[in-house]
């Protein structure tokens, strides 16, 4: 049985198994410096994942195995990057930005918070989900009750991501370039082009040198609009 289809089995019969992603993450939290990007970007997603358990241990998802798959293959995927950086091997091209820049004086901690949550929306949403679906036998179909689900708290937080870690009043000019750039990229829009992502892949599962192609342009245009995020403003 592959490793996926075992852990399926878990999330379907035992204990939920989104309390192992949170405890790595908690670990991050407690090893990285406050100030370093990566580290901003783990407080904002450690809060995502906190707020998805308390939502599923409310019973608010329809389908409990499979959102609970879908969020631990999602989140294995931001943990799986951090491994590949620390250990020396190159992350995917939609979190290079992220661990390039993560000590930059120049970027803000809005910048990182955006940076990272484009990188695991923009690539590694579609991914997890299409992973979701093999380890399942399921269709995309089946788990969008729960992916939207999870998006509407993913959205509920952003407005409360963005005033924690704006810097300050000046960000109220509108001349403030930085106004301008977090203003023009939308979690929503992230959102919606990651579903269409994964149903384009899971219509290229027969496919495995166009879904290969298309996984590793879909990579490099997240990691391009993540650069673009983290341009340094001093």
């Amino acid at each position: 049985m592959a490793q996926t289809e075992q852990f399926a089995v878990r999330a379907a019969h035992g204990p939920s198994p989104v309390g192992s992603v949170v405890e790595r993450m908690r670990s991050l939290r407690s090893d990285l410096p406050p100030a370093d990007g990566l580290a901003v970007f783990n407080r904002v997603y450690l809060a995502v994942t906190e707020e998805f358990g308390r939502h599923a241990e409310g019973g608010h998802f329809t389908d409990r195995p499979a959102a609970d798959t879908l969020a631990v293959l999602f989140a294995r995927r931001y943990l799986a990057a951090v491994d590949d950086a620390d250990g020396g091997r190159r992350p995917p091209a939609c979190w290079r930005p992220l661990f390039q820049y993560r000590r930059h004086p120049g970027v803000r901690p809005l910048q990182f918070a955006l940076a990272g949550i484009n990188a695991h929306i923009g690539h590694d949403l579609a991914l997890a989900v299409v992973e979701t679906c093999r380890a399942l036998g399921r269709e995309p179909a089946d788990l969008e009750s729960g992916f939207d689900r999870v998006g509407d708290i993913l959205v509920q937080l952003e407005e409360q991501i963005r005033e924690d870690l704006m810097p300050g009043p000046d960000l109220l000019e509108i001349a403030d370039p930085l106004t301008h750039l977090v203003g023009a990229w939308s979690l929503e829009r992230a959102r919606e082009s990651a579903w269409s992502a994964a149903r384009l892949l899971w219509g290229l599962r027969d496919l495995p040198d166009l879904a290969e192609e298309f996984t590793e342009r879909l990579d490099a245009g997240v990691g391009l609009v993540g650069r673009c995020l983290l341009t340094p403003w001093r």
